[in-house]
């Protein structure tokens, strides 16, 4: 278990552009796949994107965001990023990131053993 705070978040027009930061506890959060998920008011969690250990290999969710959103990662600050371009309001949701530091199926939640509190995130039109 990682101890996991989520900032950056807040309220842009459309179009808009927010960084949204994921800080650990652990020195050793390069062990850790992370991943960040979002959820609408009234819809289920969806995966957004997600990034290795070693911040080789990134995933996103579908054309949606790729292209918009680029997640990275800082492990000698034990952070990663979500930036996110030209937003639009359908990308209004509370914001999670989560680690493990299992191998799998990255867009399944039920994979992710620690995750933050969250961010609002809104985007009006």
């Amino acid at each position: 278990q990682v101890e996991l705070v989520e900032s950056g978040g807040g309220s842009v027009q459309r179009g808009g552009s927010l960084r949204l930061s994921c800080a650990a506890s652990t020195r050793s959060f390069s062990n850790y796949n992370v991943g960040w998920f979002r959820q609408a008011p009234g819809k289920e969690r969806e995966f957004v994107a997600a990034i290795s250990r070693s911040g080789e290999n990134t995933y996103y969710v579908d054309d949606s965001v790729k292209g918009r959103f680029t997640i990275s990662r800082d492990n000698a600050l034990n952070t990663v990023y979500l930036q996110m371009n030209s937003l639009k309001p359908e990308d209004t949701a509370i914001y999670y990131c989560a680690a493990t530091q299992l191998t799998g199926a990255f867009s399944d939640y039920r994979l992710f053993t620690s995750w933050g509190q969250g961010t609002q995130v809104t985007v009006s039109s």
